[in-house]
C-alpha cells in the first residue's frame, strides 16, 4: 500500500511542475462560456440581431436562456468534448515518461509496474473529474450572475446525474488510450488514435450505429445525438465496459512483458 500511494505522489508531482494541466482547464472551460455567450444573445434582442452566426447555432442547438439548456450544453460538452480533451489527458500521462525520455529510469524503481500504471489511471480519472466539477462550478456561477430562471430540485438532481453519468462513461472509455501510449512509446500514437475514434464515433452515431460503438456512447448519452439516446441499451453499456477492461488488461500485460528500449 506504500508504495502505491508513493507512486501516487509522485505522479502529482509531475503534474505540479507542468503547464499542461492549466491548458486541459482552459480549453474544457470554454464550454460553459460559450453558454454564457448563447444565453447574453438570446437574453438582449439587439445583440440577437447583431450576433447571426452564433444566434442561428443556438438556435440549431435548440438553445434557450435557461438553466436546462446551459446544463444540457455542459452535459454535452462532456460527452463529445470530453472524449478529446480527456484523450490529451491520458496521452500526456502515459506518454510522457517516453518523450522525457524518463520511462526507464522509471522502470528501474523497486516499485512494481501494475502499482505505477494503477497510480497514472488514478491521476487520470481525479484529472478528468476536477476538469468536469471545475466547468460545473463556473457554469454554476456564469449561470447566476446571468440570473437564469430558478428550477426545480427534482430536476436538478436528474440534470447533474446526467451530467456526471455522462462523465464517467467519458473516463471509462479513454482507458485503451493509454495502451497506445505506451505501445507508440510518445503522445503520436494515443493522438492519432483519439482523433481517429471522435472522428468515427460522430459518423457512426450519425449512421445510427453509435450503440454499438463504445466511443459514441457517453456523446448520445449525454443528448448530443438526440433521438438516439433512447435506443441505448444496457448492450450499449456492456460493450463500452469490456472496451474499458480490455484497454486496461492489454496496457498492464504490454507494461509487465515489453522490451522497453526508450
Amino acid at each position: 500500500m506504500k508504495q502505491q500511494i508513493r507512486a501516487i505522489q509522485a505522479e502529482l508531482i509531475k503534474v505540479k511542475h507542468s503547464y499542461f494541466i492549466l491548458a486541459t482547464f482552459v480549453a474544457f472551460g470554454i464550454a460553459p462560456i460559450m453558454g454564457a455567450v448563447f444565453t447574453l444573445i438570446l437574453q438582449d434582442s439587439e445583440a440577437l440581431e447583431k450576433a447571426g452566426g452564433l444566434a442561428a447555432k443556438a438556435k440549431a442547438m435548440d438553445f434557450e436562456a435557461n438553466w436546462r439548456s446551459y446544463i444540457d450544453l455542459l452535459t454535452q460538452a462532456v460527452g463529445v468534448g470530453g472524449v478529446l480533451v480527456f484523450g490529451f489527458v491520458a496521452s500526456w500521462i502515459f506518454g510522457r515518461e517516453y518523450s522525457d525520455g524518463t520511462a526507464k529510469d522509471l522502470l528501474s524503481l523497486p516499485t512494481p509496474r501494475t502499482k505505477i500504471l494503477n497510480a497514472k489511471f488514478l491521476l487520470y480519472g481525479f484529472w478528468c473529474v476536477a476538469l468536469v466539477l471545475s466547468n460545473l462550478l463556473v457554469g454554476l456561477l456564469l449561470g447566476t450572475i446571468l440570473q437564469l430562471s430558478m428550477i426545480s430540485t427534482d430536476w436538478l438532481a436528474l440534470s447533474l446525474t446526467d451530467y456526471f453519468i455522462t462523465t464517467i462513461l467519458t473516463i471509462i472509455v479513454g482507458v485503451p488510450i493509454a495502451f497506445f501510449a505506451l505501445y507508440g512509446k510518445g503522445y503520436l500514437a494515443p493522438l492519432g488514435f483519439v482523433a481517429l475514434t471522435l472522428v468515427f464515433s460522430q459518423v457512426i452515431a450519425a449512421t445510427g450505429y453509435g450503440t454499438y460503438f463504445p466511443w459514441s456512447v457517453p456523446g448520445l448519452y449525454s443528448g448530443a445525438g438526440g433521438e438516439y439516446k433512447n435506443s441505448l441499451d444496457n448492450f450499449s453499456y456492456t460493450i463500452l465496459i469490456m472496451t474499458c477492461i480490455a484497454g486496461y488488461f492489454a496496457t498492464t500485460i504490454y507494461w509487465k512483458l515489453a522490451d522497453q528500449t526508450k
